[in-house]
């Protein structure tokens, strides 16, 4: 996997979770928070706040609460 990769996927989708992206991409969590820590320096991307566990179980998977959105550049 590839940033552009990457960087096509979440122009495409605008915005998608962790979990979406690990699954679409056939790619570790672990991995993208890397690729995408890197876009968010370049200022593509941003960490959004995901929903919130209604429940206080804490049995959701943490990278489907994690969010990222794809910035369009000024024009």
């Amino acid at each position: 996997m590839i940033l552009t990769e990457l960087s096509d996927y979440l122009k495409q989708r605008r915005r998608v979770s962790v979990a979406d992206m690990a699954l679409g991409l056939d790619a570790s969590p672990d991995a993208l928070r890397a690729m995408l820590g890197t876009l968010e320096r370049k200022g593509r991307v941003r960490r959004l706040e995901g929903p919130r566990c209604a429940t206080g179980c804490c049995k959701c998977d943490p990278a489907a609460l994690e969010l990222y959105e794809w910035l369009t550049p000024p024009s």
